[in-house]
This record gives structure tokens, sequence and C-alpha cells, in this order.
């Protein structure tokens, strides 16, 4: 089930991520919620690890992400992303289920072109060596 959206029609997910306040953004996912991506091998699992995860993610995204439109059908919910990374403009889509009490439980992120990708992933890799977060 989709949660309740605000007045703007966001997700609790997509108001948290737009505030950039990773505490609300943990507060949506469920305690065994799943990560994907094109760049680590296996998933990211369990709250604690995929929150230490998107905070450090959302730290090189934030300067210039923006959701740009999205999709929501069942227990489904597309965002479409743009940001800028090192100079490189990238795309992306978050790719979202929620669980019977409206939490994230699978999150899969999609990004293009893959020069954007690998961008994102060596920054991302670069803030979580310093911090020394859950790793898959």
């Amino acid at each position: 089930m989709i949660p309740a959206v605000d007045s703007s029609g966001w997700s609790p997910f997509r108001a948290a991520v737009e505030a950039k306040d990773f505490v609300q953004v943990e507060a949506t996912l469920a305690a065994g919620v799943h990560f994907r991506s094109p760049v680590v091998f296996k998933p990211y699992e369990g709250r604690p690890a995929v929150a230490a995860l998107l905070r450090a993610v959302g730290e090189v995204l934030a300067p210039a992400f923006s959701y740009q439109w999205q999709v929501s059908q069942d227990d489904r919910e597309v965002l479409f992303f743009t940001t800028t990374v090192d100079g490189r403009d990238v795309e992306g889509v978050d790719l979202l289920r929620y669980d019977q009490d409206g939490l994230v439980c699978e999150l899969v992120v999609m990004m293009r072109p893959a020069s954007g990708l690998l961008a994102v992933r060596d920054a991302v890799g670069r803030r979580l060596a310093a911090s020394g977060p859950a790793s898959s």
C-alpha cells in the first residue's frame, strides 16, 4: 500500500528526500528494507544499513538533485530524478515498493548514463569510506 500523500501529492519518502531530512527518510523505511543498484553486487538489507547508504548518496546528489515526476500504482511508486555529480549530468529512477504499513520495503535505483553512474559510485564510495557505515 502506498502511504498517504501530503498536500503536494508526494509520498513521505519523496517529501523527506526533497527536504534532505535523512532522519525522516529513515522513518519511511521498513525494518527489513532491501536496496539494490547497478553498482552493488548484493543488496543492502535492513533499515540501519540502507539509511546510512541513503544518507551518503543524498549528500553526494543533494546540491543539484530534483525529482521531475512520479507514477504510483498499488504498492509501487516510480520517482524520476535528475542531478549533477562531478560535472556529469545524471538521470535516474527510484523504484519503490511499499509494505502493508506503507513503509518502503524495497528500493531499486537505476541511473544513466554510465559515466554519471560511475561518478556517483566513486563519490559515494569516498563518502562511505570516510564514514565507515555497513558495507554490502
